[in-house]
């Protein structure tokens, strides 16, 4: 990986050697490393760890969620907030994991739209809650940096499951809690 970052830095016109970028390649390797570490985790275990019996049937709602990720197109970061909410049905999830969860599937190469997704799918998965909600808002470096250069758009993408789906004044209370956080 070492000679593969040395090849980009000349491939840009740089030159590898330069006292500044000695130990630029070690870097890039310590930072992807910790950038794509939720391919090592397993949101399920994660989840396992803090299960508690409960009979709170009422909204659990984690929002303003920071997270970085990578776009998989361009491997540009993608930076935002994610918003969970879940119906207990016997059972609640350690809120500390929840975050937990976010990370696990933001620390890989990502499109916004499967990340949503596959935080919806892991909490319904290990819970079986009588609902999922999970809405993401975020900026796209590969949007700001390159290509249309639109530095004030946020993309807002949502993954609705049981109750949240089927019953509307669910998901509008839901979509009512976190509305204060739209473009922070």
């Amino acid at each position: 990986m070492t000679k593969s970052i040395e090849k980009i830095l000349t491939h840009i016109g740089e030159d590898p050697t330069r006292e500044g970028l000695l130990d630029t390649p070690k870097r890039v390797i310590k930072a992807w490393e910790f950038m794509c570490s939720g391919y090592n985790q397993d949101a399920k275990q994660i989840i396992q760890k803090a299960l508690f019996t409960s009979s709170n049937d009422q909204m659990v709602v984690v929002k303003d969620i920071e997270f970085y990720s990578m776009c998989e197109h361009h491997m540009l970061p993608i930076i935002g907030k994610v918003h969970v909410a879940y119906i207990p049905n016997g059972k609640v999830i350690g809120l500390s994991k929840i975050p937990r969860v976010v990370d696990v599937f933001a620390r890989r190469l990502q499109i916004q739209e499967q990340l949503t997704e596959q935080i919806a799918d892991a909490i319904n998965e290990a819970i079986d809650p009588k609902g999922v909600a999970v809405v993401i808002d975020a900026r796209h470096m590969c949007m700001e940096m390159r290509g249309v250069e639109k530095i004030c758009s946020t993309t807002v993408t949502s993954a609705l499951r049981g109750i949240f789906k089927k019953e509307h004044k669910t998901k509008d209370e839901f979509m009512t809690i976190i509305s204060g956080s739209f473009g922070k």
